[in-house]
């Protein structure tokens, strides 16, 4: 090894030593965190505030922007009208105080695009431009600390990328990315698999979605089926093998309408995690190695735990704590 090589390395090992991080990591969120996405939308859930969320949430996640139809690429943000109603009277202003409040608190908020029924269409680079100054300038009036990429219905992977850089460039080296992609698209091959090797340097957490999914393949090569632990710790291990494991949490529904399918009790997702963590509690697939770094759980959503008087973050909260 030269000796400019070798100073870059102790340079670069002196930044782990002092950050817990590699120098080239993106902005960190706590290790064990909790991230649930909060409906800025009425359905069968119940509604919330922002301020509504409990401390148990580490990461907020805002679901979602919306593509603005006068502006192709571009999103808008604020307050739904169903949602103002629902809580008895909700403005931007309200839903500004309170995300300025739960980051003086330590809570981390993104907002993400896409989802079940949303798109942003990234498909060419003017598009992309329209994404970067929209979203930006919806970030710095919201005080909104980066991007939840949850595009389910298409995603161009080097115009992503493209946008990601730029929003990073745009909004500093606090900006927060995450994703949730679905269990098909970390897969080997998978689209959202290639944005994270273009992007890893840049990722907060990636939180698959292990839900409405059906049984998928695991990296043992084995059919594994939606519901086990093995479900969830045998595709875990696809990221693990790309990213750090501070950078990989797991996704599931806080109750069983959060989702269509893929609901599990806590004490399954529990054990996913000290499985992954400690090779303690596996199904029929044990990873090779410990990962005590694993980053945590998301949940769609903190209303659908609302609803059911927070029986998915009062276990999952505290099993996170005691793997600390």
């Amino acid at each position: 090894m030269s000796l400019r090589r070798s100073l870059f390395a102790a340079l670069a090992g002196a930044a782990l030593l002092l950050t817990g991080l590699p120098a080239t990591a993106g902005a960190a969120v706590p290790n064990k965190h909790l991230t649930g996405y909060w409906q800025n939308f009425v359905n069968g859930a119940k509604p919330q505030k922002l301020a509504d969320v409990p401390a148990a949430y580490d990461v907020i996640v805002l679901a979602f922007a919306n593509s603005d139809p006068a502006r192709p690429g571009a999103v808008t943000f604020g307050v739904d009208p169903g949602l103002a109603g629902a809580v008895g009277g909700y403005t931007d202003a309200d839903l500004k105080a309170d995300i300025a409040a739960k980051k003086a608190a330590g809570k981390s908020i993104v907002l993400s695009i896409g989802g079940e029924k949303g798109n942003v269409d990234l498909s060419s680079p003017s598009k992309v431009t329209s994404f970067v100054d929209s979203f930006t300038a919806i970030a710095q009036s919201f005080g909104i600390q980066g991007l939840d990429v949850d595009l389910e219905h298409g995603l161009n992977v080097a115009n992503t990328t493209s946008a990601i850089k730029q929003l990073r460039s745009r909004l500093g080296a606090g900006f927060l990315l995450t994703m949730a992609p679905q269990t098909i698209d970390v897969q080997p091959g998978g689209r959202y698999l290639q944005l994270i090797e273009q992007t890893k340097d840049l990722i907060t957490v990636v939180h698959t979605q292990y839900y409405n999914s059906g049984s998928m393949l695991g990296c043992n090569d084995q059919v594994v089926h939606q519901g086990s632990v093995d479900f969830i710790t045998a595709q875990a291990c696809f990221l693990l093998r790309t990213l750090r494991p501070d950078q990989v949490s797991l996704g599931l529904p806080a109750s069983p309408s959060a989702a269509g399918s893929g609901y599990v009790n806590p004490t399954v997702i529990n054990k996913a995690l000290s499985c992954l963590a400690k090779r303690t509690d596996c199904g029929g697939y044990v990873p090779e190695t410990a990962f005590p770094g694993i980053g945590g759980v998301m949940t769609w959503s903190t209303n659908w735990d609302a609803t059911s008087g927070g029986a998915f973050s009062g276990p999952v909260r505290a099993h996170l704590n005691s793997l600390r």
